[in-house]
Protein backbone atom coordinates (compact mmCIF):
# COMPACT_ATOMS: atom_id res chain seq x y z
CA UNK A 1 0.00 0.00 0.00
CA UNK A 2 1.34 3.43 -0.94
CA UNK A 3 1.58 6.29 1.55
CA UNK A 4 -1.22 8.12 -0.27
CA UNK A 5 -3.52 5.11 0.00
CA UNK A 6 -2.72 4.77 3.69
CA UNK A 7 -3.44 8.45 4.38
CA UNK A 8 -6.69 8.69 2.40
CA UNK A 9 -9.04 7.17 5.04
CA UNK A 10 -7.77 9.64 7.63
CA UNK A 11 -8.26 12.80 5.57
CA UNK A 12 -11.94 13.51 6.44
CA UNK A 13 -11.16 13.33 10.16
CA UNK A 14 -7.99 15.38 9.80
CA UNK A 15 -10.14 18.01 8.06
CA UNK A 16 -12.64 17.89 10.91
CA UNK A 17 -9.88 18.44 13.46
CA UNK A 18 -8.23 21.18 11.41
CA UNK A 19 -11.53 23.02 11.04
CA UNK A 20 -12.35 22.64 14.74
CA UNK A 21 -9.07 24.11 15.98
CA UNK A 22 -8.95 26.89 13.37
CA UNK A 23 -12.66 27.79 13.30
CA UNK A 24 -13.39 27.55 9.57
CA UNK A 25 -13.44 25.19 6.60
CA UNK A 26 -10.90 27.25 4.68
CA UNK A 27 -8.35 27.51 7.49
CA UNK A 28 -8.78 23.89 8.54
CA UNK A 29 -8.39 22.54 5.03
CA UNK A 30 -5.30 24.72 4.61
CA UNK A 31 -3.74 22.96 7.59
CA UNK A 32 -4.37 19.57 6.01
CA UNK A 33 -3.14 20.79 2.64
CA UNK A 34 0.05 21.87 4.36
CA UNK A 35 0.41 18.37 5.78
CA UNK A 36 0.01 16.81 2.33
CA UNK A 37 2.50 19.23 0.78
CA UNK A 38 5.01 18.37 3.49
CA UNK A 39 4.60 14.65 2.84
CA UNK A 40 5.02 15.10 -0.90
CA UNK A 41 8.26 16.99 -0.30
CA UNK A 42 9.42 14.77 2.55
CA UNK A 43 7.73 11.34 2.47
CA UNK A 44 10.28 10.06 4.98
CA UNK A 45 8.69 12.38 7.58
CA UNK A 46 6.35 9.48 8.35
CA UNK A 47 7.79 6.52 10.22
CA UNK A 48 6.29 3.38 8.60
CA UNK A 49 6.82 1.46 11.83
CA UNK A 50 4.86 4.02 13.87
CA UNK A 51 1.12 4.61 14.21
CA UNK A 52 0.16 6.63 11.13
CA UNK A 53 -2.93 8.31 12.61
CA UNK A 54 -1.00 9.80 15.53
CA UNK A 55 1.77 11.01 13.23
CA UNK A 56 -0.71 12.72 10.90
CA UNK A 57 -2.52 14.52 13.72
CA UNK A 58 0.82 15.60 15.12
CA UNK A 59 1.70 17.15 11.76
CA UNK A 60 -1.61 19.06 11.70
CA UNK A 61 -0.92 20.19 15.27
CA UNK A 62 2.55 21.39 14.26
CA UNK A 63 1.17 23.18 11.18
CA UNK A 64 -1.39 24.97 13.35
CA UNK A 65 1.29 26.11 15.77
CA UNK A 66 3.50 27.32 12.92
CA UNK A 67 0.59 29.19 11.31
CA UNK A 68 -0.22 30.90 14.61
CA UNK A 69 3.41 31.97 15.04
CA UNK A 70 3.66 33.31 11.50
CA UNK A 71 0.35 35.19 11.57
CA UNK A 72 0.73 38.91 11.96
CA UNK A 73 -1.32 40.73 14.56
CA UNK A 74 -4.87 40.85 13.17
CA UNK A 75 -6.51 44.10 12.15
CA UNK A 76 -8.71 45.04 15.13
CA UNK A 77 -11.36 46.25 12.70
CA UNK A 78 -11.40 43.00 10.69
CA UNK A 79 -14.21 40.53 11.46
CA UNK A 80 -12.00 37.53 10.67
CA UNK A 81 -11.86 34.17 12.40
CA UNK A 82 -8.34 35.00 13.58
CA UNK A 83 -9.41 38.32 15.09
CA UNK A 84 -12.35 36.67 16.84
CA UNK A 85 -10.22 33.84 18.21
CA UNK A 86 -7.48 36.24 19.30
CA UNK A 87 -9.92 37.92 21.69
CA UNK A 88 -10.35 34.64 23.52
CA UNK A 89 -6.83 33.21 23.41
CA UNK A 90 -5.93 34.98 26.65
CA UNK A 91 -8.80 33.16 28.37
CA UNK A 92 -8.13 29.58 27.29
CA UNK A 93 -4.82 28.30 25.93
CA UNK A 94 -4.84 26.93 22.41
CA UNK A 95 -3.05 23.80 23.59
CA UNK A 96 -5.77 23.12 26.16
CA UNK A 97 -8.46 23.37 23.49
CA UNK A 98 -6.54 21.03 21.25
CA UNK A 99 -6.08 18.50 24.04
CA UNK A 100 -9.80 18.54 24.75
CA UNK A 101 -10.75 18.14 21.09
CA UNK A 102 -8.27 15.33 20.55
CA UNK A 103 -9.66 13.32 23.45
CA UNK A 104 -13.36 14.22 23.41
CA UNK A 105 -14.00 14.56 19.67
CA UNK A 106 -11.25 12.63 17.91
CA UNK A 107 -11.20 9.77 20.41
CA UNK A 108 -7.51 9.69 21.35
CA UNK A 109 -6.41 8.56 24.80
CA UNK A 110 -4.55 11.02 27.01
CA UNK A 111 -1.32 9.17 26.28
CA UNK A 112 -1.90 9.37 22.53
CA UNK A 113 -2.84 13.03 22.82
CA UNK A 114 0.42 13.64 24.65
CA UNK A 115 2.33 12.13 21.75
CA UNK A 116 0.51 14.45 19.35
CA UNK A 117 1.01 17.70 21.25
CA UNK A 118 4.36 16.83 22.85
CA UNK A 119 3.30 16.57 26.47
CA UNK A 120 3.22 13.80 29.05
CA UNK A 121 -0.02 12.27 30.27
CA UNK A 122 -0.15 14.34 33.45
CA UNK A 123 0.27 17.54 31.46
CA UNK A 124 -2.49 16.50 29.06
CA UNK A 125 -4.85 15.81 31.93
CA UNK A 126 -4.07 19.25 33.38
CA UNK A 127 -4.69 20.90 30.01
CA UNK A 128 -8.06 19.16 29.67
CA UNK A 129 -8.99 20.24 33.18
CA UNK A 130 -8.09 23.83 32.26
CA UNK A 131 -10.26 23.64 29.14
CA UNK A 132 -13.22 22.18 31.04
CA UNK A 133 -12.93 24.87 33.69
CA UNK A 134 -13.07 27.53 30.99
CA UNK A 135 -16.12 25.87 29.43
CA UNK A 136 -17.92 26.13 32.76
CA UNK A 137 -17.31 29.90 32.71
CA UNK A 138 -18.18 30.30 29.05
CA UNK A 139 -21.03 32.45 27.80
CA UNK A 140 -24.27 30.48 27.69
CA UNK A 141 -26.09 30.09 24.40
CA UNK A 142 -29.70 29.84 23.25
CA UNK A 143 -29.75 26.69 21.14
CA UNK A 144 -32.04 25.39 18.38
CA UNK A 145 -31.95 21.61 17.92
CA UNK A 146 -32.84 20.21 14.49
CA UNK A 147 -33.27 16.44 14.92
CA UNK A 148 -36.02 14.09 13.74
CA UNK A 149 -35.27 11.14 16.07
CA UNK A 150 -37.18 11.82 19.33
CA UNK A 151 -34.83 9.84 21.57
CA UNK A 152 -31.73 11.48 20.13
CA UNK A 153 -33.37 14.90 20.35
CA UNK A 154 -34.21 14.32 24.01
CA UNK A 155 -30.66 13.17 24.69
CA UNK A 156 -29.17 16.27 23.02
CA UNK A 157 -31.60 18.53 24.86
CA UNK A 158 -30.68 17.00 28.21
CA UNK A 159 -26.95 17.37 27.55
CA UNK A 160 -27.37 20.97 26.39
CA UNK A 161 -29.46 21.93 29.42
CA UNK A 162 -27.00 20.22 31.78
CA UNK A 163 -24.28 22.42 30.30
CA UNK A 164 -26.28 25.47 31.29
CA UNK A 165 -27.50 26.40 27.80
CA UNK A 166 -31.11 27.15 26.90
CA UNK A 167 -32.96 25.05 24.31
CA UNK A 168 -35.31 27.43 22.51
CA UNK A 169 -36.93 24.76 20.28
CA UNK A 170 -36.60 21.28 18.78
CA UNK A 171 -37.46 21.03 15.07
CA UNK A 172 -37.91 17.84 13.03
CA UNK A 173 -38.39 19.16 9.48
CA UNK A 174 -36.87 21.75 7.17
CA UNK A 175 -39.87 24.08 7.35
CA UNK A 176 -40.19 23.77 11.12
CA UNK A 177 -36.47 24.46 11.58
CA UNK A 178 -36.61 27.64 9.54
CA UNK A 179 -39.75 28.84 11.31
CA UNK A 180 -38.31 28.17 14.79
CA UNK A 181 -35.07 29.92 13.89
CA UNK A 182 -36.92 32.99 12.64
CA UNK A 183 -39.05 33.11 15.77
CA UNK A 184 -36.38 32.48 18.41
CA UNK A 185 -33.17 33.85 16.81
CA UNK A 186 -30.94 31.23 18.48
CA UNK A 187 -27.28 31.75 19.28
CA UNK A 188 -26.31 28.25 18.12
CA UNK A 189 -27.87 25.53 15.95
CA UNK A 190 -27.34 21.78 16.36
CA UNK A 191 -28.54 20.09 13.17
CA UNK A 192 -28.93 16.53 11.98
CA UNK A 193 -28.22 15.95 8.29
CA UNK A 194 -31.33 13.92 7.37
CA UNK A 195 -34.72 15.17 8.60
CA UNK A 196 -38.15 13.60 9.07
CA UNK A 197 -39.59 14.85 5.79
CA UNK A 198 -36.56 13.46 3.91
CA UNK A 199 -35.24 16.98 3.51
CA UNK A 200 -31.66 17.98 4.20
CA UNK A 201 -30.62 19.55 7.47
CA UNK A 202 -27.86 21.31 5.55
CA UNK A 203 -30.42 22.92 3.24
CA UNK A 204 -32.51 23.98 6.23
CA UNK A 205 -29.47 25.59 7.83
CA UNK A 206 -28.52 27.30 4.58
CA UNK A 207 -31.97 28.89 4.49
CA UNK A 208 -31.68 29.91 8.14
CA UNK A 209 -28.32 31.54 7.44
CA UNK A 210 -29.82 33.74 4.73
CA UNK A 211 -31.67 35.60 7.47
CA UNK A 212 -29.21 35.53 10.36
CA UNK A 213 -25.61 34.86 11.28
CA UNK A 214 -25.50 31.92 13.68
CA UNK A 215 -22.87 29.23 14.31
CA UNK A 216 -23.86 25.64 13.46
CA UNK A 217 -22.78 22.15 14.50
CA UNK A 218 -23.87 19.36 12.15
CA UNK A 219 -24.41 15.84 13.44
CA UNK A 220 -24.20 12.79 11.18
CA UNK A 221 -23.35 9.09 11.20
CA UNK A 222 -21.28 9.57 8.04
CA UNK A 223 -18.95 12.57 8.51
CA UNK A 224 -16.60 11.44 5.75
CA UNK A 225 -19.33 12.21 3.19
CA UNK A 226 -19.30 15.87 4.23
CA UNK A 227 -15.55 16.35 4.60
CA UNK A 228 -14.20 16.06 1.09
CA UNK A 229 -13.11 19.66 0.64
CA UNK A 230 -14.87 19.83 -2.74
CA UNK A 231 -17.56 22.38 -1.83
CA UNK A 232 -18.70 24.65 1.01
CA UNK A 233 -19.00 22.32 3.98
CA UNK A 234 -19.59 22.49 7.74
CA UNK A 235 -16.74 23.81 9.85
CA UNK A 236 -18.01 21.85 12.87
CA UNK A 237 -19.18 18.27 12.56
CA UNK A 238 -19.96 15.52 15.09
CA UNK A 239 -20.17 11.80 14.46
CA UNK A 240 -23.08 9.70 15.71
CA UNK A 241 -23.01 8.11 18.21
CA UNK A 242 -21.22 10.55 20.50
CA UNK A 243 -20.58 11.00 24.20
CA UNK A 244 -21.78 14.01 26.24
CA UNK A 245 -18.16 15.17 26.50
CA UNK A 246 -17.95 15.23 22.71
CA UNK A 247 -20.95 17.53 22.36
CA UNK A 248 -19.69 19.66 25.22
CA UNK A 249 -16.30 20.14 23.57
CA UNK A 250 -17.87 20.91 20.19
CA UNK A 251 -20.27 23.51 21.59
CA UNK A 252 -17.42 25.13 23.50
CA UNK A 253 -15.24 25.33 20.41
CA UNK A 254 -18.01 26.81 18.27
CA UNK A 255 -18.76 29.49 20.86
CA UNK A 256 -15.02 30.19 21.13
CA UNK A 257 -15.03 31.39 17.52
CA UNK A 258 -18.45 33.02 17.55
CA UNK A 259 -18.17 36.79 17.30
CA UNK A 260 -21.26 37.38 19.43
CA UNK A 261 -19.73 35.61 22.44
CA UNK A 262 -16.32 37.30 22.36
CA UNK A 263 -15.89 39.21 25.63
CA UNK A 264 -15.36 42.93 25.49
Amino acid sequence: MSLGQAIAPHLPYLRRYGRAISGSQQAGDALVAGLLESLVAHPDAVDPSGELRIQLYRMVHDNFGLAAEQAAAPDPDAASDLAIADARLSRIPSLARQALLLTAVEGFSTAETGRIIGRDTAAVEALIADAMEEIDRQTRARILIIEDEPIIAMDIEMIVRDLGHEVVAVATTHAEAVAEAQEHRPGLVLADIQLADNSSGIEAVQEILTGMNVPVIFITAFPERLLTGDRPEPAFLLTKPYQPATLRAAISQVLFFDESTVPA
